[in-house]
């Protein structure tokens, strides 16, 4: 492999000595000063990144409040521009902007930059054709392909609003999200093949369509059946369109992505609380492309592909925002690397054995060499015994990524044994932690720094990140919540449908509202230890696992609203409660509490059900590891369930400290609660949390 660039974070540090004579002696320098003076540090990416825009913005923070931040007034820009405008180059210096495979694939293909352009360009224009106008919602049910991304730009293009869930979710889960932005325009595809299975999902399609009458044209891309006819999902006042049809032709002439505000709304993800249906998330064009090129290119130190032909891979489906990040490395000129299938072989019940290969030997195929993945994704190859180098040639693999949930020691030392590099230099690990909230990372990684074992490296430029006691009392070297101080440009928007942005504000600033002279700080939901290393002047990170309720099975972040309301849909149940017990230095486990109608038993047939109502409304990843039968769920006096000292119970706390009997409408139920957390025993309780137990928890 050709000798790598200097780290893209030198440069930057370098651009800013040469130009601006700002000179920081040790990373937290320059991370102290890029969270004190905002206007200078973003500003300054901008200048660094030489954003384009027509019109010049007439400051970087206007308003420095959370929640409302305004950033960059008057600048323009887009997405699917700052994308496209590599193309010229990348494509002269014989760099593919896609590279993708299939499990019914044999090799991985590739797609030119041209042929991209030429594709959202046509797909743009039929959306226009259908009346599609800025800020119309364009819904997708796609894989992770390149369909999926062709249908992206084009909708961003427009200045149109993108929103996608992937094909294994269930139909509740989908209209739980796309009925509430009410799409003009649904793309979709028949079916998918995982795990060597054919899963026809027309039937849901069916089933979502009818949920969604706002839906006006039907973009069907016949993929696991060829010879699916989209006509039969056409009806009145709903046009059906082939796929093909729709990337077919010559692009417009003089066709470019149009110019919007910097705020002009990109998409809409969802992260789900604990209650109500999932958060429709809107971010900005502006803060996407501003911290996707700084995580991309200062923290994860990928480079454009002309540099030394990088090629970027994180595997994802495009229901988890890293799908959205891997797209985001197209804003550099990077070609990404794209695999759709199950990266653990065939699927239980196939009669086939798992192959925890699958995605090394993509990586060798599409000569990959930032390879990225969840941290489930290396605990399962560890476990089942994989030798990545003798999959194939991974020689050309410089860095490896996690994300998703917290990746273990072990997991360390495994990557660092199987992964050697040239010269007996040690692979770079750089797990990455933040959250679809704000499509970005609070902690990553330094290319510059030492990679200590089981931490991540730094926290964020930019991101005024802290670890605070319950009382908010900044704790360093102790586990506690993860707060970021200071607003960073790709926080949401708004929620899409909360006028008065009362939900926005309970999600992130309910716990630290703030005080006279200083605003609400936004809790991130995570608990976080910083670790100092004064040797090297860093400050490392080691995050625990969620600090509320939210379920995170595999990355996949989901509320456990969503789950009740298919448990509870059965007659027989009277109520549930679910809790993930992710916490670092194990897997996530996850049981389900349920009270049934007196007289009834949680017998092998209602078991059965209930793991299909789950799966089928949400997803195989959120069914849970057990399914247990309770008298009563521990509820408030208000009738709230008590599902976060639940959690911290039975991740080992002190019954006493986390429930407060006096304020619970059924006290009596807490001893079989406590019993049960002691059947537990140590195979659920990780060493780090013996020693690094957070306060209360």
């Amino acid at each position: 492999m050709a000798t790598l660039p200097v780290p893209r974070l030198t440069q930057y540090r370098e651009w800013l000595a040469a130009q601006h004579g700002l000179r920081f002696a040790t990373y937290e320098d320059l991370w102290h000063w890029s969270t004190t003076d905002l206007d200078a540090f973003w500003g300054s990416l901008w200048r660094w990144f030489d954003i384009e825009s027509p019109t010049p913005h007439t400051a970087v923070l206007a308003e420095a409040r959370m929640p409302g931040a305004v950033w960059f007034p008057g600048a323009q820009l887009n997405f699917a521009r700052q994308a496209l405008r590599h193309a010229d180059a990348a494509h002269a210096a014989g760099h593919p902007a896609v590279v993708f495979q299939s499990e019914r694939m044999a090799a991985p293909a590739e797609l030119a930059w041209p042929e991209l352009q030429r594709q959202v360009a046509v797909f743009a224009s039929r959306l226009r054709a259908a009346g599609v106008q800025r800020g119309d919602r364009v819904c997708a049910i796609l894989p992770n392909r390149p369909e999926a991304l062709v249908a992206f730009l084009a909708t961003a293009s427009l200045g149109a609003v993108w929103s996608i869930c992937s094909p294994d979710m269930g139909p509740v889960a989908v209209l739980d999200r796309f009925r509430q932005i009410e799409p003009k325009v649904l793309v979709a595809v028949d079916g998918q093949v995982w795990g060597g299975v054919a899963h026809d999902r027309r039937a849901v399609l069916h089933e979502v369509l009818a949920g969604l009458p706002s839906v006006r044209d039907l973009v069907f891309w016949a993929d696991v059946d060829t010879a699916a006819d989209a006509q039969a999902f056409a009806a009145p006042g709903r046009a059906a369109h082939r796929f093909a049809d729709w990337t077919a032709d010559d692009a417009p002439a003089g066709w470019q992505p149009e110019w919007l505000p910097f705020d002009h709304p990109l998409w809409i993800v969802y992260s789900s609380g604990t209650t109500g249906l999932p958060k429709p998330i809107v971010h900005g064009h502006g803060g996407i492309v501003l911290e996707m090129l700084k995580g991309g290119a200062l923290h994860n130190d990928v480079a454009p592909s002309v540099e030394f032909g990088e090629r970027f891979h994180w595997f994802s489906s495009t229901g988890w925002i890293m799908w959205n990040a891997q797209v985001g490395a197209l804003l550099s000129g990077t070609t990404i690397c794209l695999f759709d299938g199950n990266p653990g072989g065939p699927v239980a019940g196939s009669g086939k054995p798992a192959d925890w290969g699958v995605l090394w030997r993509f990586a060798a195929a599409a000569k990959v060499t930032w390879f990225g993945a969840g941290a489930a994704f290396y605990a399962s190859c560890l476990k089942a015994g994989v030798v990545p180098q003798a999959e194939a040639d991974l020689s050309r693999i410089r860095a490896v990524g996690s994300t998703g949930s917290p990746l273990s020691d072990e997991a360390y030392a495994w990557l660092w044994a199987q992964m050697p590099r040239p010269g007996g230099e040690r692979m770079w690990i750089n797990p990455i932690s933040g959250g679809t909230d704000f499509a970005g990372a609070f902690v990553a990684g330094n290319r510059e720094l030492p990679v200590h074992q089981g931490e991540m490296q730094c926290r964020s430029l930019g991101a005024a990140v802290e670890a605070w006691s319950e009382d908010g009392r900044p704790l360093l070297g102790e586990v506690g919540e993860l707060v970021c101080t200071k607003p960073i440009p790709s926080m949401p928007l708004y929620f899409w449908g909360d006028e008065a942005g009362r939900r926005y504000h309970d999600s992130y600033f309910d716990m630290f509202p703030g005080e006279p002279g200083r605003g609400p700080v936004w809790r991130h939901g995570d608990w976080i230890k910083l670790v100092p290393h004064p040797e090297d002047g860093s400050t490392g990170a080691v995050i625990y696992g969620r600090s509320d309720a939210t379920i995170n099975r595999h990355g996949i972040r989901m509320g456990t609203a969503e789950l009740y309301r298919a448990v509870e849909a059965e007659p027989e149940v009277l109520d549930s409660l679910v809790v993930d017990l992710e916490f670092l230095g194990r897997e996530s486990w996850m049981p389900l509490f349920v009270v049934l109608r007196e007289g009834l038993v949680l017998d092998e047939a209602l078991l059965k059900r209930l793991k299909t109502a789950i799966r089928d409304a949400l997803s195989a990843r959120h069914v849970p590891n057990e399914i247990v039968q309770v008298v009563a769920i521990p509820r408030t006096l208000s009738g709230k369930k008590m599902e976060l000292p639940v959690k911290k119970l039975l991740l080992g706390a002190d019954a006493s400290k986390v429930m407060n009997r006096d304020a619970m409408a059924n006290a009596d139920c807490v001893a079989w609660f406590v019993a049960y957390a002691a059947q537990l025993g140590p195979r659920l309780q990780p060493k780090a949390a013996q020693k690094d137990q957070p306060a209360g928890a």
